[in-house]
């Protein structure tokens, strides 16, 4: 769903094409401890931080982890919302809390559920 969508930009009304390009592990790129994605919003590199202390959050909660392509999704969900509300500022680094990064996990979660119930 998130690995690539489009979205009208809140302030100008411009239609931005987001595709996923890449996941990496920031410890060993900026000693972060987070997991960075990048998207292309219309060209423009955007990565979205999403802290690893989630993943550990999530498991406690659920018993499940946290996988790559739901990764990619929770990120392309923020960067979506980020743009239809303006919050988007043109910054090319976005930094998730673990709440943030796991409000925007359940939203994706009851997308999908959305979707498989409509599919029935």
């Amino acid at each position: 769903m998130y690995g690539d969508f489009r979205v009208h930009d809140r302030w100008t009304g411009e239609e931005v094409h987001c595709i996923y390009q890449a996941l990496i592990v920031a410890i060993a790129t900026r000693h972060a401890d987070a997991v960075d994605i990048k998207f292309l919003a219309n060209g423009r590199p955007v990565w979205i931080a999403l802290p690893h202390p989630a993943w550990v959050e999530y498991n406690k909660r659920t018993g499940k982890v946290i996988s790559d392509p739901l990764a990619v999704e929770i990120a392309g969900h923020y960067l979506k919302w980020a743009i239809e509300s303006g919050e988007d500022g043109g910054r090319e680094m976005y930094s998730l809390t673990v709440k943030e990064a796991l409000d925007h996990l359940d939203a994706v979660e009851h997308e999908h559920q959305q979707a498989l119930a409509a599919a029935r």
